[in-house]
């Protein structure tokens, strides 16, 4: 079986976030299970000049984009035995950043219809072409309406994985003409609610819809989570399916991480995590305390985070409750702001950074005791499942992929602390049960390990993937 993942991003070439992890991560555990998976992406002039000197030149052609023609370069390499290929067109790739950008639309409409051009030029027919994202959403368009009746591309069967619904890729009604080029009833495949969309294109001509958990696969077809698009879902729920997201844990694993004081193992964690706990309290300048828990929250700093939740009751929190808080993520004004200020109300219990500093990161799951995670939305969520391998027992709401992975531990089974309605002393409840089971040390003892031994490996994501293009060749 031969597999082309097509992605706007992806480890370790260029990433902004969780969709590159996924790239690099599930295309690499494909291969190892013996699935021919190769990834193409743009070739952004801002990948490392060390990636760029690893790359050959394949070939170059000229790519339709409707009325025009642009120049298209292909470039190889390889990487943890995967082939990547970077599409080149310095017009729209030679930026500072890769999105946001007043024509990323004319961008991404020049990739989705590259990735299926140059497929007979590098000699390379896949079984399943698996887009993801809005970036990539009109490939499948482009190949139900322009190349499944060519007897080169007959046959291939096409995958969509939508990683967040938020970002749908709307536009205005005269792109579908003048920049994606489709022209008649093949217009209807992009109108919707007025506008130009992406992702809903997709999700009407891509053979199979996955979404990042199978939580979130339900949940976008509710109203409150779907950003508009929950009427299409419902109409093409037959093939929409949700496989959790995995994780890397070959990097995320506190028996190796550089970033750590000290290493550790289930069979040593509570020493090695005393010894991050205290370099963790002594770079954030909090109390050098080895008896009190520590909450970490590592987040980006937005309000479908849940941190609305946070500023309706921490200070009730930490008035009545023996406890330390170390905070990292950037994001809104707003929320940057509440938290310095948290820090200066309470000195001795919070401690901020703000930014993102990766190595910072895994100090804070290595020296953490809780992490909390209170999101009103989350199609996955990784920082949960990072937080288990390093034995930091996640507080989460019941959404999307924390759903999935996160289980009570009230139940004496359990692998965190969870509470289900979007409500402050919800959280604040779950918040004081997680604290309160630290100080029984038998229980935590107990909860710390099973929190570790929680496998969340892409090779079950994985597993699951290629069960779903099993049955869609069948088909």
């Amino acid at each position: 079986m031969k597999v082309l993942f097509v992605s706007s991003e992806a480890q370790p070439f260029m990433a902004s976030g969780g969709l590159a992890d996924v790239a690099g991560a599930l295309s690499a555990a494909l291969r190892k299970r013996l699935i021919g998976c190769r990834v193409v992406m743009p070739m952004y002039d801002t990948i490392a000049q060390e990636w760029k000197d690893k790359m050959t030149f394949l070939t170059s052609i000229s790519v339709p984009v409707a009325w025009r023609r642009q120049y298209c370069g292909v470039f190889q390499a390889k990487h943890n035995g995967v082939i990547y290929y970077f599409i080149d067109n310095q017009y729209y790739f030679k930026r500072d950043s890769i999105y946001g950008h007043y024509d990323d639309a004319e961008r991404f409409t020049f990739f989705s219809r590259a990735v299926l051009e140059i497929l007979p030029h590098i000699n390379f027919k896949p079984d399943i072409i698996h887009c993801n994202d809005w970036q990539s959403a009109l490939t499948p368009v482009f190949y139900k309406t322009m190349y499944c009746q060519d007897p080169w591309y007959a046959g291939i069967k096409t995958v969509f994985t939508i990683h967040n619904i938020q970002y749908q890729g709307t536009y205005g009604m005269d792109l579908i003409g003048d920049v994606v080029g489709l022209k008649g009833e093949d217009s209807s495949l992009l109108e919707y609610d007025g506008d130009a969309n992406f992702m809903k294109g997709a999700i009407e001509c891509a053979d199979m819809i996955t979404t990042v958990s199978p939580s979130y696969a339900q949940e976008i077809m509710d109203p409150w989570y779907s950003h508009g698009l929950d009427p299409i879902l419902r109409d093409r729920q037959w093939k929409l399916t949700g496989i959790l997201n995995g994780i890397d844990v070959d990097s995320n694993n506190p028996a190796t991480d550089p970033n750590l004081a000290e290493h550790y193992d289930t069979a040593h964690v509570f020493e090695g995590k005393a010894a991050n706990k205290k370099v963790l309290q002594e770079n954030m300048g909090l109390p050098q305390r080895p008896d009190v828990p520590i909450v970490g929250l590592v987040t980006r700093l937005v309000s479908h985070k849940g941190l609305d939740l946070i500023k309706g009751v921490f200070d009730e929190f930490l008035s009545t409750t023996d406890v330390q808080v170390v905070v990292l993520g950037s994001g809104d004004w707003q929320y940057e702001n509440y938290f310095r200020e948290l820090s200066d109300r309470y000195p001795d219990k919070v401690a901020v950074r703000i930014g993102f500093v990766p190595a910072l990161a895994k100090k804070i799951y290595a020296g953490a005791d809780l992490f909390l995670m209170p999101s009103k939305s989350e199609p996955c969520g990784l920082s949960q499942m990072v937080a288990l391998r390093y034995g930091t027992v996640p507080i989460v709401r019941e959404t999307g992929g924390l759903r999935d992975s996160i289980t009570d531990s009230g139940d004496g089974q359990g692998n965190g602390f969870t509470f289900k309605t979007y409500n402050a002393h919800d959280m604040l409840d779950a918040l004081r049960r997680g604290v309160g089971a630290y100080y029984d040390r038998d229980y935590w003892k107990t909860l710390v390990v099973r929190a570790m031994e929680c496998d969340f490996s892409w090779g079950k994501s994985a597993n699951e993937y290629i069960k779903l293009y099993k049955q869609l060749l069948k088909g």
